[in-house]
């Protein structure tokens, strides 16, 4: 995972290393040795200016032109990674601010300083101050007898209706009931997609012919998830690029049918840039809470993870890691930290 982004930091790190090595003084060419001098008192107390002037030996301040030679190679290395301007020059300031007139004594180690500089400012940009908790979520709405809807969007192909069936997996292992709702109804193949992922999982599925009314199928699906008192809809849509007007319409009147409880992003992580534009126009359409990005395992370059959640304001919820139903993992910025940092 970000094998590519991985390799630019690690030499990222090893120019801070290098540029905060200790000044280490030219020796002196050897002198004939002085005649004796008069033997004198011993200062009593030498060890301050000893240390003090040990202190500048050892000691290397970073100047304004290494800062600024090193935040140029984190600025390439950031959107050669596709992570998108803004969020790069979120953590290009904060790792400034940190490195600017940063000392390191001789027991200080000048990679785990940029480590941890690089790490803390990354960190920030994971992270957002709206939490979605789905479990608290759907609780509540079973406590009022209600089932919670969960609507999700995305483009064609980047792997929307896997997702839901991992989610319903996922649902399933925490004792919820989920019911499936077949709402791309602009492609034959979309339901039967889903329909045999419902076959597979053990789960009802809500659909229609090809060509019905999406939002009825919506609508549907949530009378019968309260009439069976299930716990989950969750809702599929037509896969649709965010400039297909008549697409987009279709699924604000989805949204507006059933009012769901929260409506999630699916992207797929490996488009960089692209996922970012995708998200930030379905939310500016319906409203995204959250978002789930597909082929994490896949993705040498992190452009996506490391932009979605700033640009959008809204968390990542879900990672897709594999092809399996268990292959969905809650998201964590330790993930993303640890698979940049680790050795």
């Amino acid at each position: 995972m970000f094998e590519k982004l991985k390799q630019k930091l690690k030499r990222l790190v090893e120019r801070v290393g290098q540029k905060t090595a200790p000044e280490v003084p030219l020796e002196a060419p050897p002198e004939a040795p002085p005649e004796a001098p008069p033997t004198v008192p011993t200062p009593k107390k030498p060890r301050r200016g000893i240390r003090r002037i040990a202190k500048r030996i050892t000691r290397r301040e970073l100047t304004p032109e290494d800062v600024e030679d090193i935040i140029w190679d984190l600025q390439v290395s950031l959107l050669e990674s596709d992570v998108a301007v803004p969020v790069a020059d979120k953590i290009i300031e904060r790792a400034k601010e940190q490195l600017s007139g940063r000392k390191l004594g001789l027991t200080e180690d000048p990679k785990k300083l940029a480590d941890e500089v690089l790490r803390q400012a990354i960190r920030e940009v994971l992270v957002t101050d709206k939490r979605v908790y789905l479990t608290k979520l759907i609780d509540a709405k079973r406590a009022k007898g209600e089932p919670a809807v969960f609507v999700f969007v995305g483009i064609n192909g980047h792997g929307k209706t896997t997702t839901i069936a991992k989610f319903a997996k996922w649902l399933m292992d925490r004792g919820y009931k989920p019911v499936l709702a077949a709402a791309d109804t602009f492609r034959a193949a979309g339901i039967a997609q889903l329909a045999i992922h419902a076959q597979r999982l053990g789960l009802g599925v809500i659909k229609q012919r090809r060509g019905a009314d999406a939002a009825a199928v919506a609508y549907d699906a949530v009378a019968h998830a309260k009439a069976r008192r299930l716990d989950v809809v969750l809702v599929d849509t037509a896969g649709r690029m965010q400039t297909d007007v008549d697409l987009m319409d279709e699924m604000r009147k989805i949204v507006r049918v059933v009012k769901p409880d929260l409506t999630i992003f699916v992207g797929d992580a490996l488009t960089g840039n692209d996922a970012i534009e995708q998200a930030s126009a379905f939310d500016k359409a319906v409203g995204i809470g959250g978002s789930i990005l597909c082929k994490m395992d896949a993705d040498a370059r992190g452009g996506a993870a490391l932009s979605i959640t700033q640009v959008t304001g809204k968390p990542i919820l879900f990672i897709g890691t594999g092809q399996e139903y268990g292959d969905l993992v809650e998201f964590d910025p330790e993930i993303i930290l640890n698979a940049l940092f680790s050795d």
